[in-house]
């Protein structure tokens, strides 16, 4: 905890005045680098995530443009949730979401082929791609602050994602060498991303400082869940592991008696989907053909209502 305030507080110190409305959109595959503004005294580097995400999700219809209507929002019940028995996360064959290798044929092909596009190591590298695709999908959803209770801020959305590339690096790891190489493509991709989101955030001096204790932050987790979620732990302990890594503030040990019901379902959330995370088959996991489990059942959008003649 004290290192994760120390990265942090060290961050907002170097933190922007302001971010444009452009570079908090999707993310770029190129590292951003804009001009130093003046820095601003004790300025939170969560305040600028805040903003960015704002930004980067409101929508603005066009003129003469209506907004469609709302449907009605699924109640959350937070002591029920979970609780289902643990299944496959492997999307079925015939779902639009499904991620597939292009299938060229002829000189197309063949051309291909010498560059190297069908080759193991790119068929690992675009899989990785996608399998990241599916980590920041779940963690950037406003469903998961939603029903967990939190505020979209840079600590909770970077200890969300580094909870769930936890999840995918735990599984890889069940399938040996193959499964760590792998894990390695998928974190280089994590790396970048998360340099991104900081620069995005507002930081643009030290960054490679900072970098370094995020680093150590992601590996000191791992250790964390994965001791809370080994056979000798006790029931409670990755309960706690959670509230410390992910909702407690700076000085506060002992969990807040409000916010324990959301703790405890991210908990068996956590704790599901690694289970299911082990079911799901290896050819799933390596293409990026599974989706993580739906945090609410999806709301049938309203039918127009017929004119009436």
């Amino acid at each position: 905890m004290s290192r994760w305030r120390a990265a942090a507080y060290s961050i907002s110190a170097a933190a922007a005045s302001r971010n444009s409305a452009a570079e908090a959109g999707a993310l770029s595959r190129a590292l951003a680098k804009a001009p130093s503004p003046p820095s601003l005294p004790l300025q939170t580097l969560t305040r600028n995530f805040a903003k960015s995400a704002a930004a980067a999700t409101a929508t603005s219809p066009g003129p003469g443009a209506s907004s469609p209507p709302a449907g009605p929002r699924p109640e959350i019940r937070l002591k029920s949730m979970f609780l289902s028995k643990p299944c496959s996360l492997a999307l079925p064959p015939d779902s639009p979401h499904r991620a597939v290798d292009p299938q060229y044929k002829g000189i197309k092909r063949f051309l291909l082929t010498l560059l190297l596009f069908y080759s193991k190591q790119s068929k690992s590298i675009r899989g990785a791609n996608v399998v990241y695709d599916r980590i920041t999908s779940q963690v950037d959803a406003p469903t998961i602050y939603d029903v967990f209770q939190l505020e979209k801020t840079f600590k909770t959305t970077f200890s969300l994602l580094v909870l769930h590339m936890w999840l995918v690096l735990r599984r890889l790891k069940e399938e040996g060498k193959d499964g760590v190489k792998f894990g390695q493509y998928i974190y280089e991709m994590y790396n970048h991303d998360v340099e991104l989101r900081v620069s995005k955030a507002g930081v643009n001096l030290l960054l490679t400082k900072w970098m370094k204790e995020l680093e150590k932050i992601f590996y000191g987790n791992i250790v964390k869940y994965d001791a809370a979620i080994s056979p000798e732990a006790r029931q409670d302990d990755l309960v706690n592991v959670i509230w410390r890594n992910i909702y407690a503030e700076e000085g506060s040990e002992a969990m807040d008696v409000a916010a324990a019901p959301a703790v405890q379902a991210l908990a068996r959330y956590t704790r599901r989907e690694a289970t299911c995370l082990s079911l799901t088959g290896k050819d799933s996991m390596f293409s990026g053909n599974f989706k993580f489990t739906a945090l609410l059942p999806a709301t049938p959008s309203p039918s127009p209502k017929k004119p009436v003649r």
